[in-house]
């Protein structure tokens, strides 16, 4: 059997048949309750690639995530493979067992179905519909940074022994057909006629032009891709944006690792750097005449400075108690030989940084001329305001990218957001 033919137990679920199937898992039962006639079921995804129905009973509710043979916003011309509800599932596991309590718990998993029964998270939403309504989340940036360094460092060579990393990258090796769609989606098509391609017609054409006759750029970000191809240091989500955090005031969960790979760190701090500053940037089409955006732009630069502080504070805390992997162990390099465990430190991360800055470049002009766009963008319902906001985001993307080996620090990045930044 290929891994594009499902197995013969796969069926696609419906708002009817999701119940009927869960009616039988008895830890489904001991969440919704008798009676099972009473649930009920709502088809709530709001992505391109997998069913997600919210079942529910009078006073409980659970989530079923089940993968589709192909891509859900485009039919059975773009076939994708069902396995990658396994590989979803594997990473899960692994991240709460590396940072427990960011993720939402699993109930049920069914390989053969290519389907996940999680957690209902309640009150929590989107962040990125809290971002274009300007909400300000305290938690955030404490808790997506603690995520990132948690799992990024446990699920290194810096926390694991090398023949069992060795082990999980064969594993999630095989999940490669979504490790092209990143490679196509992110560092190839948006810079040449794919036919995914859209960008705000007829404003932005004379910049896509620019942009895809632009060498320099073009060439380094096929840099960006020998890396994200090639620098296998951690298991990463894979795909770690604005739409993969759920949220409330006190609480932050990630969702969706279906992308995830063993991969380079930068990839997913950068993912997640990308989507606060596009957020920042479109903050001038969000405004209204009661609230110009000003403040709440500033805070979610603030938001993005914290989350890289909160990193770097819990990833060096995990370098000094939890150095028990293949590379710089304790035995070898102990935190007795400060002055060179502290430079060792500061260069990885500074390379880590680097990346950051490089992926989060390519995510940002993936997101304005590539195939999948965001809300922050598109909700600006006049054209031209929102290609002004959109030829910010090039501007930046392009610069960042250009100088990435020079930028310093989170506060270089965020200065030159704002010199980016230009009001209506």
């Amino acid at each position: 059997m290929s891994d594009q033919t499902p197995p013969e137990r796969y069926a696609m679920l419906t708002t009817e048949s999701v119940v009927g199937y869960l009616r039988d898992i008895d830890a489904v039962v001991a969440i919704l309750g008798e009676p099972r006639s009473s649930w009920t079921a709502s088809d709530i995804a709001d992505g391109n690639l997998n069913f997600v129905f919210h079942v529910r009973s009078e006073n409980a509710g659970v989530i079923v995530k089940q993968a589709l043979p192909w891509l859900r916003a485009r039919g059975e011309n773009w076939p994708l493979p069902l396995s990658r509800a396994y590989f979803e599932y594997e990473a899960l596991l692994r991240e709460e067992q590396r940072a427990p309590g960011r993720t939402p718990a699993v109930i049920h998993f069914d390989r053969d179905m290519a389907l996940t029964v999680m957690e209902h998270l309640s009150p929590h939403i989107i962040l990125r519909k809290g971002l274009v309504r300007g909400v300000r989340y305290p938690r955030l940036a404490e808790d997506t940074g603690r995520f990132l360094a948690q799992t990024l460092f446990r699920g290194s060579d810096l926390s694991l022994d090398a023949s069992v990393k060795r082990a999980d990258m064969a594993l999630f090796a095989g999940n490669d057909a979504l490790c092209a769609v990143t490679e196509a989606r992110v560092f190839t098509e948006p810079y040449h006629d794919a036919e995914l391609n859209r960008w705000t017609r007829p404003q932005l054409d004379r910049l896509v032009a620019d942009v895809r006759a632009d060498s320099i750029h073009k060439a380094a970000i096929q840099e960006m891709k020998a890396i994200f191809m090639t620098k296998a240091q951690s298991l990463l989500h894979g795909d770690l944006h604005s739409g993969s955090l759920m949220v409330t005031q006190d609480d932050t969960r990630v969702i969706d690792p279906e992308f995830a790979f063993y991969g380079p760190m930068g990839f997913d701090t950068g993912a997640l750097l990308a989507n606060y500053l596009i957020a920042y940037l479109a903050q001038p089409g969000q405004a209204t005449k009661d609230d110009d955006r000003t403040d709440y732009a500033e805070w979610i630069l603030s938001t993005a400075a914290a989350t890289s502080t909160e990193f770097e504070k819990e990833f060096k805390h995990l370098w000094n108690t939890e150095r028990t992997g293949a590379l710089f162990p304790l035995e070898v390099l102990g935190n007795a030989d400060a002055a060179a465990t502290d430079r060792v430190l500061s260069d990885f991360l500074a390379d880590v940084f680097r990346d950051t800055v490089g992926f989060a470049a390519a995510k940002m002009m993936r997101r304005v001329i590539g195939a999948a766009h965001v809300e922050d963008l598109e909700s600006i319902p006049d054209p031209d305001r929102r290609a002004s906001r959109e030829k910010q985001v090039i501007a930046l993307s392009r610069d960042l990218l250009r100088r990435r080996a020079d930028i310093a620090s989170m506060d270089d990045v965020l200065e030159a957001a704002r010199e980016h930044q230009i009001g209506e």
